[in-house]
């Protein structure tokens, strides 16, 4: 079921702090993974939150896996993500902190296939690119950013 869906029960709606991982994976093209989520319909990276007992790494692999149907080889720390800037409330009413580390992944193996009771559709973006319908966080944009100027360094 997940540590965060049990603590729903007890807890309801109210601000959580949620411990995650994602993963910012880019192809050789330099074009960035995103997926057309189901529950709000934003595009965005694959990412999830923590099971018990699991470390950042394998949170984000096993997220990338179950969202993508990709395996990560080598991941790289991209960001940490936390603070006031990272509250973001679920279509449902549910309401979260997030607290995580991002990732870039390069090495990645498989055949992209969509999870789909939390993903439409995913395809590989343009960094200059993207969609319009990202998640409206602050943070985001900041993540965006970011991976611009890392792809543009490189």
């Amino acid at each position: 079921m997940g540590y965060i869906l049990d603590l729903r029960k007890t807890l309801g709606s109210r601000p959580l702090i949620m411990a995650g991982a994602g993963v910012i994976l880019i192809n050789e093209k330099n074009e960035i993974l995103l997926q057309k989520r189901r529950d709000n319909l934003y595009w965005d990276y694959p990412a999830g939150s923590m099971e018990l007992g699991e470390s950042f790494e394998e949170c984000a692999r096993r997220e990338v896996l179950e969202e993508t149907g990709l395996t990560c080889g080598k991941l790289e720390y991209f960001m940490d993500l936390s603070g006031e800037d990272s509250f973001y409330e679920y279509p449902n009413g549910d309401k979260v902190y997030l607290a995580g580390i991002l990732y870039i992944c390069r090495d990645f193996t498989g055949e992209l296939r969509s999870q789909e009771d939390e993903v439409i559709t995913q395809r590989f973006f343009r960094v200059d690119a993207l969609p319009e319908n990202t998640p409206p966080l602050k943070i985001k944009a900041r993540i965006f950013d970011k991976v611009r100027e890392y792809l543009m360094n490189e």
